[in-house]
């Protein structure tokens, strides 16, 4: 069996691939990138190697990869240098001799004409930079998640209404544990050399049916207001919300207008071997309806 190391393994995604992993591969065969070795524990028990290193120590890096035949690089959730802290793990994965490479990148049209291009070019980067370095390659191009939803759609959503600058922009949204899931078949099985895989949804969504959905769901009339992208920015700063958050709520808004992430596809759901969770099925596990 092959040596497989996961990154960012104490993350929400990195805890799903691995509880889905570990029932088709053996936890010896486990290692796993951590920056705080007590964030780990649980996955110590389990049997799986621990290796002490973040996207930004090349050292550890390279000293973490060898031995290892396959790396799952999850993406950084650090915006900030986001592609160099990609290319170190790239590079130490070369340097190191891994074999095959797997990237968690993200679906979408064209980054290069998206309003939402200086927040996820870095995407496209990486797995052009994966290819230069004449690495095989699996890519895995996630949708964005349900779990993004309450996040935009605030947290007084039931009481007050759904006040979001996307137009009629729809999404094909997937949950976090079918992409977990999905990708953890992929990465404990063969045959996924220099492929990419679309994961999304069969269905997309706007953000008026996700309005009407809990309308339907709670009895309540809850309604979705197109507000002006510049408006809704101005009242995200007035709740105090950090420059940077107003900021890439604005570019999500104006990326899913722009009907960035609209397009559909089945491979997920074909992966899974299963229905994949629909919107009515999260809205009603997120709010407790």
């Amino acid at each position: 069996m092959s040596k497989i190391l996961i990154t960012g393994a104490t993350g929400q995604l990195g805890g799903i691939i691995i509880e889905h992993l570990l029932k088709t591969v053996a936890a010896s065969d486990l290692a796993v990138l951590v920056r705080d070795e007590s964030k780990a524990t649980d996955l110590k028990q389990k049997g799986l190697s621990i290796k002490i290193g973040d996207y930004h120590n090349n050292d550890a890096l390279i000293a973490a990869m060898q031995g290892i035949d396959k790396v799952l690089l999850i993406s950084s959730s650090d915006f900030n240098g986001r592609f160099q802290q990609h290319k170190n793990v790239i590079d130490a994965a070369s340097a190191a001799g891994v074999k095959h490479i797997f990237y968690t990148g993200v679906s979408m049209r064209d980054v290069k004409i998206s309003p939402i291009r200086p927040l996820l070019e870095d995407h496209f980067m990486t797995e052009d930079y994966i290819k230069e370095k004449g690495l095989t390659y699996t890519f895995l191009q996630n949708s964005l998640y349900f779990e993004v939803i309450p996040m935009f759609a605030g947290e007084h959503v039931l009481e007050m209404g759904l006040v979001f600058p996307a137009g009629a922009g729809k999404v094909s949204f997937a949950s976090r544990n079918d992409l977990g899931e999905a990708i953890a078949k992929i990465l404990g099985s063969e045959g996924h050399e220099n492929k990419t895989y679309t994961l999304s949804s069969k269905n997309a969504y706007s953000f008026s049916d996700i309005a009407s959905n809990l309308s339907t769901l709670t009895g309540n009339n809850i309604v979705y207001t197109d507000m002006e992208a510049q408006a809704f920015e101005t009242m995200l700063s007035s709740l105090g919300l950090p420059p940077a958050i107003v900021s890439m709520s604005a570019l999500f808004a104006a990326a899913i207008k722009h009907q960035d992430f609209e397009d559909c596809d089945s491979t997920l759901e074909s992966i899974l071997g299963r229905p994949q969770m629909d919107l009515n099925a999260f809205l009603k596990s997120n709010y407790n309806l």
